[in-house]
């Protein structure tokens, strides 16, 4: 059964941040197609007092991603972290003058610095920290804190946006040069399966729903294959989120506290329909199809 459409009513803010972002990223082609730094770094911060999350979108959502509602008892996920904090990245961005139309999630860091209640409302700030450009590629970087009055920095969160300057095409080697090609990121052949699932088609909507990202790569075709995929891909905080309640359940006994810290890499899109697995060796883990084979995810965490 998939995700309740009323959903869409809570989802306002992260609409509006989204056809901001699509104006932004029209005036931005306009400026230019290489893109250049803001005038300040860091950038300004913003700041929110939010709501408490509706009671049932918040289990809604930890089932939908794999978790157990009743381990969580009253609290708010911390990786449900983009549906509050994603406007105001947007309005970050605003000033920034990069082709924003091609910005991927290349990553994050997530700080689990104690629990989120559910019946609280949150105080959110977010800051453009820093913008990491070569000329082929910029990697833009903002902190998020998420607190509540009583722990007002509960949760901490980095996220890393790529975006690329110049097409392949574009890229001149020198007369003689080997070309250099990175190799794609692997699932190790030592690492221990500890999670295994069948995502559908449909999970990029159900996320959306509950997110508020309707990206259209996520869950129409069409827009997908015309931005260069086979296929709708699953959002990467969807993947990390199921990533972590497989933790839990798998390492953690159940218990989303044991989990102190984690940082990830979205490095190859997960095209839907998707079988793949969780992966662990040691302190790192992997999303990916199968033991050697290419990974979506790769990262490492801390335990406390």
């Amino acid at each position: 059964m998939g995700v309740s459409t009323r959903y869409v009513l809570h989802q306002g803010p992260v609409l509006g941040a989204l056809g901001r972002a699509a104006m932004a990223a029209v005036k931005s082609r306009k400026k230019t197609s290489g893109g250049s730094a803001p005038t300040q770094i860091p950038g300004r911060e913003l700041r929110e007092r939010i709501p408490p999350r509706p009671a049932d979108l918040v289990q809604d959502y930890i089932r939908n991603v794999g978790g157990d509602p009743s381990a969580y008892r009253n609290q708010v996920p911390a990786h449900l972290f983009p549906q509050w904090v994603f406007p105001l990245q947007a309005r970050g961005l605003e000033d920034v003058s990069y082709p924003l139309q091609k910005v991927l999630n290349g990553g994050c860091r997530i700080e689990f610095n104690a629990p989120l209640a559910l019946n609280e409302a949150l105080n959110v700030s977010c800051r453009l920290e820093g913008i990491d450009d070569d000329g082929k590629r910029a990697i833009i970087h903002q902190r998020a804190v998420t607190g509540t009055a009583a722990q007002p920095e509960a949760v901490v969160t980095h996220v890393y946006a790529f975006v690329p300057l110049s097409s392949k095409k574009d890229e001149k080697p020198a007369a003689g040069a080997p070309k250099k090609k990175a190799p794609p990121a692997r699932v190790p052949e030592d690492a221990r399966e500890i999670a295994f699932w069948n995502i559908p088609v449909s999970a990029g909507l159900d996320f959306a729903k509950l997110t508020g990202d309707f990206n259209p790569i996520h869950w129409i075709a069409p827009a997908a294959r015309a931005a260069g995929f086979k296929n709708v891909i699953l959002h990467g905080f969807a993947t990390l989120a199921r990533a972590i309640e497989g933790m839990n359940r798998a390492l953690f006994a159940g218990d989303p506290s044991r989990l102190a810290t984690i940082d990830v890499r979205f490095t190859r899109p997960l095209v839907l329909p998707a079988k793949v697995g969780l992966y662990v060796r040691g302190d790192e883990i992997f999303v990916g199809s199968a033991k050697g084979g290419p990974a979506n995810l790769v990262g490492t965490f801390t335990t406390r």
